[in-house]
């Protein structure tokens, strides 16, 4: 695939253009090749993409990678699905596993961010590690961003983080350096080929992770992003390592426990529900994860 696909200053243009044109310029087409997908469209009463499939000058990815920009979608170019395969909701997201994202996202959307309210930061929670927390909240931050607003995902699972893995970002400076009082730059990164998604990571490692989100910076960090975002997802340690999602969820104001199909163990993740239900934070609710 072309590298410029990921050219950020090419979407208006793009989203003008048809999608003949987009195909066209992604492929390299020749004039002769265009020729010859035109008047197979003609002969056949086709359209331009399945034209250019059949004759064998476009794959069917090509096709939806031009229906994406045209319609401002962000969808991932095939040498960015190799270096992050865990987005599935960037990196195929016509699939059945984006639609279920975005099904839970207008839940969660329904239940936690509300007009009327005062802004909430979304905690992602489980009870215990491999339960695929990491993997939801990227991808709800994925689908949140979709919709066009500005969305931040804060990895604040200081015990073994992994966001910036996920989204092959750098992970020099972070979360754990602002809690701790160092003035760093490019503490949030923003995502590419997804203009409104941003990532703030962890950063160093901290040998104090609990300490550091139980301390007033860290509510404090959190109000101030809900005021510069239009949504905010935080990423957390199983609560099998300690207190730390709990804290952190009560700082963010609300929270969704995630839960692995045929994994989680019944009596952690009913322990998880009783305390998020009888703490003021808002409960959104249990996902079970299936992949």
């Amino acid at each position: 695939m072309d590298s410029k696909r990921n050219m950020p200053g090419n979407q208006t243009e793009v989203r003008d253009r048809s999608i003949g044109a987009i195909i066209s310029e992604t492929r390299n087409l020749s004039a002769d090749q265009v020729e010859r997908i035109l008047a197979y469209q003609l002969e056949k009463g086709v359209r331009f993409g399945e034209a250019a499939i059949s004759l064998g000058f476009a794959s069917a990815d090509d096709v939806l990678f031009a229906l994406a920009q045209q319609f401002h979608y962000p969808y991932a170019a095939e040498e960015q699905r190799k270096l992050s395969p865990e987005l599935v909701t960037f990196n195929q997201p016509f699939s059945l596993q984006s639609e279920a994202f975005r099904a839970t996202r207008s839940q969660i959307t329904m239940r936690v961010w509300s007009d009327s309210e005062p802004r909430r930061a979304l905690a992602v929670v489980s009870p215990e590690i491999g339960d695929g927390k990491t993997y939801f909240a990227a991808n709800l931050a994925v689908v949140l961003a979709q919709l066009g607003g500005r969305t931040l995902l804060v990895d604040a699972d200081m015990r073994s983080p992994r966001q910036h893995d996920v989204f092959n970002l750098n992970n020099n400076a972070g979360l754990s350096g602002i809690l701790s009082g160092r003035a760093e730059s490019s503490v949030i990164q923003q995502v590419v080929g997804v203009p409104s998604l941003f990532v703030m990571p962890v950063g160093s490692t901290p040998p104090n992770p609990l300490e550091l989100v139980e301390r007033p910076a860290f509510a404090l960090l959190i109000r101030e992003l809900c005021s510069k975002f239009d949504h905010v997802v935080v990423d957390t340690p199983a609560a099998e390592l300690g207190a730390d999602a709990s804290v952190i969820a009560a700082r963010c104001g609300a929270a969704i426990v995630v839960a692995r199909k045929d994994a989680s163990r019944v009596a952690s993740l009913q322990d998880m529900v009783a305390v998020m239900s009888g703490s003021p934070v808002r409960f959104a609710g249990v996902v079970m994860n299936e992949y």
